[in-house]
């Protein structure tokens, strides 16, 4: 972590401490407890939008507006048709018909990201930080221009710049692709599609997936390698992808879209296999760029990778002295709780007296499919190739015991990756009913160094 010694610029005065550029979650936690330390703090946002753009956002990001808020959300609202399923096994007598309110659920879901919204803004107001409606852009190491709704520009000094700007969806680039959505759109439709079709493998493809095929739509799900969740442990990856199959997606491996025509009946979807199928939806779950084109990040002379990400060293600072950022914009571990930590460790670090550097190890994940996915620690294939000796591996396939009664056939499986040497376990996942829950508990065993020995210890019930 450099630091400012030139006398001159300690002296200077400036209208803030620090200003933030974006009040998503990382932002807002960075401005909040920098504030709290003691700096006065500036803070800008796009103005509210549930559909993202280089123009609108909101307070509270990606997470609270168009993220993990809405998608679990509706993750929850897809379930209930499993579970309805699942009952009439222990005796409920239900209607064969049972109608789904997509509207309904929409405004619900609305209703709860502007409560939110309206908590970020208040937990800002509280702490003492100043909030500007607008689109930031960096003039120089040490001044903001904020280009409000109607035009005007305004612009304030700051001794420090946060940029915590995030990331936002990408398109490939395929014929017709204007006729498909991104996952903002997605949580914001105004018809339930009865025919989707998703392009791509990883966690926003597999939800989406979930979601749809829980509220009753056809969907066909295309990605470019044999199993989806690129990343993830391999065998958890099958149980994965033989879940959704078991719940009724239509899974195309190996398999790209080549074109979208518009048709009367719909949208035609083309693969590079030859096939063509009609959609009233076609989503584009193909990655996230980072939102750094529109800062003025070359004019001075902030490093960014080929991706468009910022370069920051352990303490978030860039190669510019004054300036920082963190969260998806730097494109390290993109979790919201990651943004978070990120945040709380640059405001101690810079404003705290507390030098810290964000711990990236044994940090727990989820994919909010139907059944859940989730890891913490290393994979199978991680372990194997990171460690000097042997590494043993613990799976248990179980058939969940409320599964028995509903008959609903979809096992549960739990892995645990360990040092041979040590018995320090290095991974754990779950496919299954709870799993995150599950895992966040297991994530404290490993920072805590537990062994294979005391997991097999502990009594459970």
């Amino acid at each position: 972590m450099q630091s400012q010694s030139n006398d001159e610029d300690n002296n200077a005065h400036y209208d803030f401490d620090l200003f933030v550029i974006g009040a998503g979650s990382g932002g807002v936690r960075a401005a909040r407890f920098s504030a709290k330390f003691g700096a006065k703090v500036g803070i800008c946002e796009l103005p509210f939008h549930p559909i993202s753009s280089e123009v609108i956002g909101g307070v509270g990001g990606t997470c609270v507006i168009r993220g993990c808020v809405p998608k679990k959300i509706l993750v929850y609202g897809a379930s209930f048709s499993g579970e309805l399923q699942d009952a009439r096994n222990y005796g409920w007598e239900l209607n064969e018909n049972i109608d789904f309110n997509w509207k309904k659920l929409l405004q619900k879901k609305t209703d709860e990201i502007l409560r939110l919204n309206n908590i970020y803004k208040r937990l800002l107001s509280n702490a003492g930080v100043k909030l500007y409606e607008g689109e930031g852009k960096i003039v120089s190491p040490n001044e903001v221009q904020v280009t409000q709704l109607d035009g005007t520009k305004l612009s304030y000094s700051a001794k420090h710049i946060l940029i915590a700007t995030g990331s936002r969806a990408q398109r490939p680039d395929i014929r017709g692709q204007e006729l498909a959505i991104t996952s903002d759109e997605a949580l914001s439709l105004e018809e339930l599609p009865k025919r989707a079709v998703i392009l791509g493998g990883g966690y926003i493809a597999v939800e989406f997936a979930s979601i749809w095929r829980g509220m009753g739509a056809t969907v066909d799900l295309f990605f470019r390698r044999e199993l989806p969740l690129r990343g993830f442990d391999d065998e958890m990856r099958a149980v994965a992808a033989r879940n959704l199959e078991g719940r009724g997606v239509n899974m195309h491996p190996r398999t790209n879209l080549t074109e979208l025509v518009k048709t009367d009946g719909g949208i035609k979807v083309r693969t590079d296999h030859g096939e063509e199928l009609m959609a009233d939806v076609v989503l584009f779950a193909t990655g996230r760029s980072p939102n750094t084109k529109r800062l003025n990040l070359d004019a001075v002379g902030v490093n960014v990778d080929k991706t468009g990400a910022i370069k920051v060293d352990d303490y978030s600072q860039t190669s510019v002295p004054s300036i920082w950022a963190i969260g998806d914009v730097t494109n390290r571990m993109n979790l919201t709780p990651v943004a978070l930590m990120e945040g709380t460790c640059f405001a101690k670090s810079l404003f705290g007296g507390q030098p810290t550097k964000p711990d990236y190890k044994d940090i727990p994940c989820a994919v909010f499919s139907i059944p859940p996915l989730s890891v913490v620690g290393l994979s199978e294939e991680q372990a194997i190739e990171q460690s000097n000796g042997d590494v043993l591996v613990f799976t248990s396939s179980f058939n969940p015991m409320r599964n028995t009664i509903s008959q609903r056939q979809e096992k549960s499986v739990m892995k645990l990756v360990v040092d041979a040497e040590t018995d320090r376990v290095l991974g754990a996942s779950m496919c299954g009913p709870d799993a995150p829950e599950i895992m966040q508990g297991i994530a404290v065993a490993l920072k805590c160094g537990a062994t294979k020995a005391q997991f097999d210890s502990t009594v459970s019930r």
